[in-house]
């Protein structure tokens, strides 16, 4: 998964205005306790990135 298509997801999943600072202030532990920004960075791919955050938020099956 190409980073604009996974930003793109987390814009229409969480809204242009929240998915920014859901990533960058969010600590989540299935991330190994990093936000959804430090996970990039630390070389996490955004395809599983993205499978975590749908799994931890309820994201709906349909939008995954």
């Amino acid at each position: 998964m190409r980073l604009t298509v996974f930003w793109q997801r987390m814009d229409e999943q969480f809204g242009t205005g929240y998915a920014d600072t859901f990533a960058r202030d969010h600590v989540m532990t299935e991330l190994g306790g990093r936000t959804v920004h430090e996970a990039l960075a630390h070389g996490w791919e955004a395809k599983e990135v993205w499978r975590v955050v749908c799994v931890a938020m309820n994201v709906p099956q349909e939008m995954r």
